[in-house]
């Protein structure tokens, strides 16, 4: 059997790539949503978004939304990015990413990644940023924050918006600031295998509150939501909006998920410091990792690149470890080969075929952790 064929692998047979965090008392929560009236968005929202707002914003005011792609197409179009206008984004990252730049219309111009963390080139992006760039998306892969100094210097010297998708880097920080609190726009997902889960939701974090009711209208329909519940509503649509809000369901199965954060990043953070650690003293791997201060990871993915990446992954599924590549370059997609027509990606070629992500969730014990090194210590 080729690793090509190889099948969903049970959480019950072994060590599984991710796991959703739901802790019982989401399900206490949830149960006494259930008795209420509000099953959609509602007080239960309110609820989430002010305590995500209190733990990574420093309380300042969050838009949540039905998923981290709702958010990103919310903040391009917050950015006023309209058709043929042109921007930067990486050339590896989830679809999610760049999709939403498909709905509006926009001209996307792929950027190379580093090597070393995989996020965007700071050189690439240098070469494509013009007159006609509208705005700079930079995604936080696997969690490690892209290099925001240089980021926000270009943006600054061109005028343009700056967009973090940090689906990845609930957690993280940059000089000591959370990710979150920097850019014009940052998003968040809470799908089933991020850090926390709504089931699948997303947050939308604006530097300009101005900017906030907005986003509140254009999440529903355009309708200011409040009002029309509190029947003040004008009774008149002015923007077009989407159906893109959190449920209280969804807020209710990720509440306790904000309040154990702390412990959930924690033991993320220990599992890949056990990677790291046994694995980077290998001449044969190299880690995907950021050992700049400024800095500071939120582990969601652990990420390898070995010359042997297919022969390791069939190794360790047979011991019932689950590994997988994730996220793949985006230009090789049909829908987004028109954007990179004659551009080299001269690292992603490099890379491409030698990435291997292994599990780094709450279930993966110190003792699995150390026994997934030794296995591939011995294999490679």
């Amino acid at each position: 059997m080729s690793f090509k064929e190889l099948s969903i692998m049970s959480d019950k047979k072994g060590t599984v790539l991710f796991y959703p965090y739901i802790p019982a008392k989401s399900l206490k929560i949830l149960k006494n949503t259930l008795s209420t009236r509000w099953i959609g968005q509602g007080p239960m929202v309110d609820k989430f978004e002010k305590k995500f707002s209190d733990i990574f914003l420093k309380g300042k005011e969050c838009v949540s939304t039905g998923s981290g792609t709702d958010a990103l197409h919310l903040a391009y179009l917050l950015a006023g990015i309209k058709k043929n206008d042109e921007v930067i984004t990486p050339v590896f990252t989830c679809t999610a990413t760049n999709i939403p730049l498909l709905y509006i219309g926009a001209k996307i111009k792929f950027a190379d990644v580093d090597p070393k963390t995989m996020n965007i080139c700071i050189t690439s992006l240098k070469k494509l940023i013009s007159k006609k760039t509208k705005a700079i998306v930079c995604v936080h892969y696997g969690g490690i924050p892209c290099d925001m100094s240089a980021i926000r210097k270009l943006a600054k010297k061109y005028k343009v918006k700056v967009i973090e998708d940090a689906a990845q880097a609930l957690g993280a920080e940059y000089n000591n600031k959370k990710i979150g609190d920097i850019s014009d726009f940052t998003t968040f997902s809470f799908q089933a295998i991020k850090h926390i889960t709504t089931g699948d939701g997303g947050m939308l974090c604006i530097k300009d509150s101005k900017l906030i009711d907005a986003a509140k209208r254009m999440r529903w329909f355009g309708i200011d939501r409040k009002k029309k519940q509190l029947g003040i509503w004008e009774n008149d649509v002015k923007e077009i909006g989407y159906k893109y809000q959190l449920t209280d369901l969804g807020a209710s199965i990720g509440y306790q998920g904000l309040l154990d954060f702390k412990k959930i990043l924690a033991h993320r953070i220990k599992i890949n410091n056990i990677y790291l650690k046994n694995l980077s003293k290998n001449p044969n791997i190299t880690c995907i990792y950021d050992h700049d201060r400024k800095k500071k990871s939120a582990a969601w993915l652990f990420t390898i690149l070995i010359e042997k990446k297919d022969y390791l992954q069939k190794k360790l599924r047979e011991k019932n470890i689950e590994t997988n590549q994730v996220h793949f370059r985006n230009d090789k997609y049909s829908i987004f080969k028109k954007f990179a027509k004659n551009q080299k990606f001269k690292n992603m070629d490099k890379i491409e075929d030698h990435y291997l992500v292994l599990p780094i969730h709450t279930k993966v014990s110190k003792e699995d952790a150390e026994y997934i090194c030794k296995l591939i210590n011995s294999y490679i």
